[in-house]
């Protein structure tokens, strides 16, 4: 089994809100991986005196501690306990239920010798790979059908966040792992998995440099930090704003690859 993960900050200064790990269970069959994409909110009150990236690791910590040790509980339920764990522990001190209260993207995914799950809530992206080459993108698209002008600014995006008809994030409400995107593979037919933020997937989603299989190419052949490297080139190269006309100029960016 190879795994590797890189992840880049988006700006110096800044924490980079993005987290991910990986579990390799003590039986040495198996494993899983976790990725995480922070909401940075706008600038000023979102209720929490801790921040996005203390959320991110709060969440990320749990998951990847229960994914290892609970394999008797799906993945959905696993979300659903370390969203009330998180809460739980900022709860007293927090406005938990502020719309902007600390929230981030979420990818699971989870193998042993017969199967593979996956959890994938909002836009953060997983990548299949079958034994044949294939590539199977298993995304969360609610943002994508979103009706025009949903995001054009910070107050309607809040009013579509975590709401039906709208988009959701893993935030402070454990109800909201119904919402993910779950599913279960044979084991036989997943040859490597990827697991990227939005930072990352700019290769493929914005910039158009290739589709999902020729991503999964960059990350076999060049690792996650090569992919990285080239999102931050062509980032730099966008001088006039063409591809990224609304947003971060550079976004924290993190991918994992697991080759099974």
């Amino acid at each position: 089994m190879r795994i590797e993960l890189a992840t880049a900050a988006g700006a110096a200064g800044r924490p980079n809100e993005d987290w991910a790990a990986t579990v390799l269970p003590a039986s040495g069959q198996g494993g899983g991986l976790v990725v995480l994409d922070g909401v940075t909110p706008p600038r000023g009150d979102d209720g929490c005196a801790h921040g996005v990236a203390w959320f991110t690791a709060r969440l990320g910590g749990s998951l990847v501690e229960l994914s290892g040790s609970r394999r008797d509980l799906p993945l959905r339920e696993i979300l659903a306990e370390s969203i009330r764990r998180t809460a739980d522990a900022h709860r007293s001190s927090c406005d938990l239920s502020h719309v902007r209260t600390p929230q981030a993207t979420v990818v699971l995914a989870r193998w042993d010798e017969s199967e593979v799950e996956h959890l994938v809530l909002s836009d953060s992206v997983l990548l299949f790979e079958s034994p044949d080459g294939a590539v199977r993108a298993l995304l969360d698209d609610r943002l994508d059908r979103l009706p025009p002008g949903s995001l054009a600014s910070e107050a309607s995006a809040d009013a579509v966040r975590n709401k039906e008809g709208g988009f959701f994030t893993a935030a402070a409400d454990p109800a909201v792992a119904d919402r993910a995107v779950t599913g279960r593979t044979p084991r036989a037919e997943v040859r490597a998995v990827a697991a990227m933020t939005d930072g990352a997937s700019r290769w493929t989603e914005v910039f158009g440099e290739g589709d999902w299989a020729d991503c999964l190419g960059v990350l076999h052949k060049e690792g996650p930090q090569g992919l990285i490297d080239r999102v931050r080139t062509l980032e730099g190269a966008d001088t006039d704003r063409t591809y990224l006309r609304r947003g971060k100029r550079h976004d924290d960016a993190t991918a994992v690859y697991a080759q099974l």
